[in-house]
């Protein structure tokens, strides 16, 4: 079988999910379906994938991705040279398509459920992954050094709980629910912010920016949000075009995936 014939499952359409389903894509992997959770809830839509559930189509640097129904609509997807996404938070289509490669990319900090026998390589991406336990091969997701490890015995690092940092500012860049209620925003993704700037509401408490940017990431207007849940994030870099192509993390760790699937193939 030829690398480009195989099938590519991924577990999530989300912003890291996204990032490696382009990198594999553009490598001519071009087989893929993502599976996600029927309202998905991405703070950097702009190149997510699972924006498709709700809008039917996605676009993130140029490679389009398309919402379908059932299993059964994957392949015409793949025949119009596009991604395939559905609403499967079960992950049934696994079991009806048994993909060559399986890749858990929900990046829950936590193993979902994912085993090791859900396909002759199965990759899963950051805490929660044992490589020769519950996946084939594990990959780093924490930034520093080693970002994009291919780890092929042991597990990532644990979870943090501390996010990544930009211009040297990390949990401060990142926007987080006041209380429970319904989100609200007249900004849109792309809107620069200063300090102090109202950026939505959660019910009638205010999301304020604690620094100047971009806002880089904003989850859909009228979502129901708990407490402390992120909704949003300011990129104090302050440049709109990083609002609409991938982060170098989801891209270094695209190339992960890809390395993995490479070794796995080419021994």
């Amino acid at each position: 079988m030829l690398l480009n014939e195989l099938v590519i499952a991924v577990k999530g359409a989300g912003e890291m999910a996204t990032g490696i389903a382009c990198r594999l894509y553009n490598a001519n992997f071009k087989q893929i379906f993502m599976m996600d959770i029927d309202s998905p809830m991405a703070v950097r839509r702009r190149v997510s994938f699972c924006e498709a559930v709700h809008d039917g189509t996605a676009f993130v640097e140029g490679i389009e991705a398309k919402k379908v129904l059932t299993p059964d609509q994957i392949r015409t997807a793949w025949d119009n040279n596009t991604i395939a996404v559905l609403v499967d938070p079960s992950w049934k289509t696994v079991n009806i398509l048994n993909p060559h490669i399986m890749v858990d990319a929900v990046v829950a900090k936590r193993n979902l459920g994912t085993t090791i026998t859900e396909a002759p390589l199965v990759i899963g991406l950051g805490p929660g992954f044992t490589a020769g336990e519950n996946v084939h091969i594990a990959i780093e997701t924490n930034r520093g050094h080693n970002l994009g490890r291919v780890i092929l015995d042991g597990s990532p690092e644990p979870n943090t709980g501390i996010p990544g940092t930009i211009a040297g500012i990390a949990g401060e860049r990142v926007l987080r629910a006041p209380c429970a209620g319904i989100f609200t925003s007249h900004l849109d993704i792309g809107a620069l912010v200063q300090k102090g700037d109202i950026v939505g509401h959660v019910d009638k408490e205010p999301v304020l920016t604690i620094i100047d940017g971009v806002v880089r990431g904003l989850i859909r207007p009228r979502t129901l949000v708990t407490k402390g849940l992120k909704i949003g994030d300011v990129d104090p870099r302050g440049k709109m075009e990083y609002c609409t192509t991938i982060s170098e993390k989801a891209r270094a760790l695209g190339g992960s995936v890809l390395e993995a699937i490479l070794r796995h193939y080419n021994q």
